[in-house]
């Protein structure tokens, strides 16, 4: 049941969204896989519309196709996300069929946020995977257009820019016809033509408000060229917030959780991802902000490394859903 008091403005089909603590900081901190199970339960409960989990080879994590499974297990309503997924480390054909898998046993609750990684930071992790970095945007939209060709039930060769198949199985029709929805993360001038072209929403961390106006304003003109409704396309925001009353508190917050997570200061982080901090109404107001900008389904990843600290910061986000 949701809150009767909500502080962010619900605008026609704002929907509210939660990040699973699921990384290594987090785990090493006292966090736990059943209590995961567990907030994934809590947040269905307090109203939230969507659960999240990311995915990393260099930063130490949960898989997140198993946590979702397991998630899709324990709950009935929520919608299931990967924030982001990255489908260059995982075989396509086979990740296909996972994804089918994963679609059925949710009963379709099942997003898939996707990207393609991040210059001097992801080239190892292609490197492990062996897919080539320079052709990383070729490999995801191949990778895509293969999963919904496998899931609308055609098993014909599929050659693409990068990815080549001259047999391929078939695989179980996933619960929503043609597959999850597949959002795009990203924010360059390719990225949002790309996810005007080819993908079903736009899921990016941009600290100024201006540039997601100006980033979705693109993505409609991308989609009127391809001949697609601008309406089919979700856009989404992904921001890390830390509520409190005091700046200097919550401020360092943030600093200890990028520290923790990326091994790297908020100044750098905060040039790339959207960092909020401030009351419960003073996050609301920047939330709203981009709400005015066109967002429609707000993801928020709570700052929090320890359980209390989570525990606390879940009782202080629920206030803006």
């Amino acid at each position: 049941m949701r809150r009767a008091r909500r502080i962010v403005e619900r605008v026609n089909d704002i929907r509210y969204g939660l990040l699973l603590p699921a990384g290594q900081a987090q785990l090493q901190a006292g966090g736990s896989a059943a209590a995961l199970l567990d907030l994934v339960v809590t947040a269905e409960r307090q109203g939230f519309d969507s659960i999240w989990v990311g995915d990393s080879l260099r930063r130490a994590r949960i898989e997140p196709l198993t946590l979702l499974a397991a998630a899709a297990a324990v709950t009935e309503r929520i919608t299931l996300g990967t924030a982001i997924l990255m489908p260059a480390y995982r075989q396509p054909v086979h990740t296909a069929l996972t994804i089918a898998s994963l679609d059925l046993l949710s009963r379709g609750r099942l997003v898939l946020g996707v990207g393609a990684g991040f210059p001097g930071l992801s080239e190892n992790e292609f490197e492990l995977s062996r897919v080539e970095f320079r052709t990383r945007f070729s490999q995801l939209d191949d990778t895509v257009r293969l999963w919904r060709q496998l899931w609308s039930g055609d098993s014909n060769p599929f050659h693409g820019k990068v990815l080549h198949y001259d047999w391929l199985p078939e695989v179980p029709s996933p619960h929503r016809p043609g597959g999850p929805p597949i959002w795009l993360g990203g924010i360059t001038p390719a990225a949002l033509r790309r996810t005007g072209r080819l993908y079903d929403g736009w899921l990016p961390y941009p600290p100024e408000v201006s540039d997601y106006a100006t980033g979705l304003e693109a993505i409609h003109a991308s989609s009127a060229e391809a001949g697609r409704d601008e309406k089919d396309i979700t856009p989404a925001l992904f921001a890390t917030v830390f509520i409190d009353d005091d700046a200097e508190r919550g401020r360092a917050a943030l600093a200890a959780f990028c520290e923790a997570n990326y091994r790297m200061p908020l100044e750098q982080v905060g040039q790339i991802q959207v960092m909020l901090t401030g009351s419960a109404n003073e996050v609301a107001a920047q939330l709203n902000r981009y709400v005015d900008a066109g967002a429609r389904h707000l993801l928020i990843r709570i700052a929090a490394i320890t359980p209390d600290s989570f525990a606390t910061q879940l009782d202080r986000v629920t206030q803006l859903i």
